[in-house]
C-alpha cells in the first residue's frame, strides 16, 4: 500500500492509504458477513481510509440511513479497531423523515444540525472523535458563515479532526474557506467529488447531471486543486459504477458525449500494454497523476477489492500517461 497525508494542521492531519474504501452499501445491500470480509482484507492490505455518511443507505429501505455507520461501529468493536483507521463521514443529506430524500427534505447544514448529526454519527460509529467530517451537499437556505462556524466549533471541542466538503459548487467552497480564514477558523481541506478518467460534460449547471448525479469534478475544480496544492481530492465513483467493464451498464448521461470514444480507446490500449484491467488503469492514472487524488472505491466482494488493490502498484510510463491525457 502507498500513503498520502491529508490536512495541513499538525494537530489534525493524517496519513491515509492512497486507496480509500467506500462503505455506502455496507449493512444494507451488502450483508454484514461480506462487508466484514471486505473490511478485514482492506486493513490486512494496509488500507486505512474508510468512507461513509449518515444518510447511507436511506434509499435501500425508504428510511433515513445510518446502516453503514452502524455496521462500521460493530466492525470496529468486534475487531478492536482504534485510531489507526481513519473513518470519514458526512452530514447534511440525511432525509428528515422516512420516505423522503435529500432532494426534497434534507437535514441541511445549520449549526444545530451539524452539532446534532455529528453526535449521532459518533454514537453509531462508536468513536469519541470523527477523523474527517464532510458537508455532504449544499444548503443555500443557511448563511455560509453559520455552516463554517458550526463545523469549526466541533473541531475546537475536539470531537472532529479534519473538515471536508462534497458536491458543492467550487465558488461556494472557496467562499467558505475564505470565511474560515478571515475568522481564524479551520476550513475545508478535503474535497470529495465524482471523478474518473472519462471527462464529464461541462454544460450542466453546478456539476449536476441530468440523471440527478451530484458533483462531477470538472475543469473548474481541477484548476482549483492546482492552485491550492494543500487540498486533497477524494474521487468517488472512479470506476463509474462498473460502466468501464460492463457494457450492459450504460454510461451516465453526463459522460456520454463525442469526446468519450477516443478516451475509451486509449484506455483499452494502455490496459493491453500493461496486462492490467481497464479498472486498474483508471485507478493507476488517478493515483500517479500530478494532482493529489485518492480514489474512493466501492466494492461488494473481496474479489472486486483485490482487483482495485492491485492498481496501487501499477506504474504507468510517461508515454502511457501522455496517451491517456492526450486522448480527446
Amino acid at each position: 500500500m502507498k500513503y498520502r497525508t491529508i490536512g495541513t494542521d499538525p494537530a489534525h492531519r493524517r496519513e491515509v492509504s492512497a486507496l480509500a474504501l467506500g462503505a455506502m452499501l455496507f449493512g444494507s445491500r451488502t450483508d454484514e458477513e461480506t462487508a466484514f470480509a471486505v473490511l478485514d482484507r482492506y486493513v490486512e492490505a494496509g488500507g486505512t481510509f474508510i468512507d461513509t455518511s449518515d444518510n447511507y443507505a436511506f434509499w435501500e429501505d425508504g428510511g433515513q440511513g445510518g446502516q453503514s455507520e452502524e455496521l462500521l461501529g460493530r466492525w470496529r468493536r468486534s475487531r478492536g479497531i482504534g485510531g489507526e483507521i481513519v473513518i470519514a463521514t458526512k452530514l447534511g443529506a440525511r432525509p428528515l423523515a422516512p420516505g423522503t430524500s435529500y432532494v426534497d427534505n434534507p437535514e441541511g447544514l445549520s449549526a444545530k444540525v451539524i452539532r446534532e448529526s455529528a453526535e449521532r454519527s459518533r454514537e453509531r460509529l462508536g468513536v469519541e472523535k470523527l477523523d474527517l467530517l464532510y458537508a455532504h451537499i449544499e444548503d443555500r437556505t443557511v448563511p455560509l458563515a453559520e455552516t463554517v462556524e458550526g463545523f469549526a466549533s466541533l473541531v475546537a471541542e475536539g470531537t472532529v479532526g479534519l473538515l471536508g466538503v462534497s458536491n458543492h459548487a467550487v465558488w461556494r467552497v472557496e467562499r467558505a474557506r475564505a470565511l474560515a480564514t478571515a475568522a481564524g477558523l479551520p476550513g475545508y481541506e478535503v474535497l470529495q467529488y465524482e471523478h474518473s478518467y472519462l471527462r464529464p460534460r461541462t454544460d450542466l449547471p453546478d456539476g449536476l447531471f441530468p440523471d440527478g448525479t451530484l458533483g462531477a469534478a470538472g475543469p473548474d475544480l481541477l484548476s482549483y486543486l492546482r492552485a491550492e496544492p494543500a487540498l486533497t481530492l477524494v474521487a468517488y465513483s472512479p470506476l463509474l459504477k462498473g460502466a468501464y467493464t460492463h457494457p450492459e451498464r450504460p454510461l451516465l448521461p453526463g459522460y456520454d458525449h463525442p469526446g468519450t470514444p477516443a478516451r475509451l480507446t486509449a484506455l483499452r490500449e494502455v490496459a493491453r500494454d500493461t496486462d492490467a484491467t481497464v479498472n486498474q488503469v483508471v485507478l493507476a492514472w488517478q493515483l500517479g497523476g500530478a494532482l493529489p487524488i485518492i480514489p474512493l472505491v466501492g466494492v461488494s466482494s473481496v474479489v472486486q477489492l483485490e482487483e482495485n488493490l492491485a492498481a496501487v502498484e501499477l506504474e504507468l510510463t510517461p508515454d502511457q500517461r501522455a496517451r491517456l491525457d492526450g486522448a480527446h
